[in-house]
């Protein structure tokens, strides 16, 4: 077994662990039995709410934001040919907080409980095709690493002007409390709402790893090598988009910091 299958099976072996003792560990006096029984058959009162109603959407929440965020980090670095990029480097991160700052702000998501995740995956959607707009049909990858940039600006730019002229100082302490991100008080309806994006995004990332590996010899090498590089940037983008909207929906700025 090599270094590398090693190193994977231990981080898995650890991500596991912790998924158990996030579920386990908290407040509650209750035993690690009672605390599994509760998880599994749903009797237990109080407790099976805890375990099935707050503890296992924060973990699975953990799990798949953390996963689907590491695999659009690395394609993102593999696309790039840089070990600095990140998720965020396209803009979706910042169109997505700006989406649900604006939901906070209108009262929307007071209305609504759908309405911050439906405001933040819309404004993901709008970043992701005013990037496709100013990069180009076929633009290079500096140029996506400019409209990137320049959406993302654009963005933080209106998100604290949002906050700045906000009347209403509990809907502001709310726009800062939400962009700090959190994953409490997050509930299985989140985990059904993210979790399209998240498999959907993940899918289409984990698809790229021959179009990836030939880039690293360059553009023009890929191209001969039959790959085709628009289609790659446009999976790139939409599987990025798709788990960093999904993330900043349900955790916050959590999902992108």
């Amino acid at each position: 077994m090599g270094r590398s299958a090693v190193l994977a099976l231990g981080l898995g072996s650890l991500v596991c662990v912790l998924f158990v003792g996030s579920l386990l560990i908290g407040p509650s006096s209750a035993s690690v039995g009672d605390s599994l029984n509760a998880l599994v058959t749903g009797q237990g009162g109080p407790l099976a709410t805890v375990m099935r109603e707050i503890r296992l959407p924060r973990a699975l929440l953990g799990v798949m934001i953390g996963g689907a965020l590491g695999l659009s980090g690395a394609a993102m670095q593999g696309y790039l040919r840089n070990p600095l990029a990140d998720p965020a480097l396209i803009g979706v991160s910042g169109s997505a907080a700006l989406g649900a700052v604006l939901a906070i702000q209108t009262g929307l998501a007071a209305l609504a409980a759908l309405a911050l995740p439906a405001m933040a995956l819309g404004g993901a959607l709008l970043g992701v095709l005013l990037v496709l707009l100013l990069a180009g049909p076929r633009g290079t990858s500096l140029a996506l690493i400019l409209a990137g940039i320049a959406i993302s600006a654009f963005a933080a730019a209106l998100t604290s002007l949002v906050l700045n002229l906000s009347p209403n100082p509990y809907a502001a302490n709310e726009i800062v409390f939400w962009m700090m991100g959190s994953l409490a008080d997050r509930s299985m309806t989140h985990v059904w709402i993210a979790m399209p994006f998240l498999l959907g995004g993940g899918v289409l990332l984990a698809t790229l790893g021959r179009g990836l590996d030939a880039l690293t010899l360059g553009e023009d090498a890929a191209e001969a090598m039959g790959i085709n590089l628009f289609r790659l940037r446009l999976t790139v983008i939409i599987g990025t988009a798709a788990v960093v909207g999904a993330s900043t929906a349900v955790a916050g700025a959590i999902g992108f910091v």
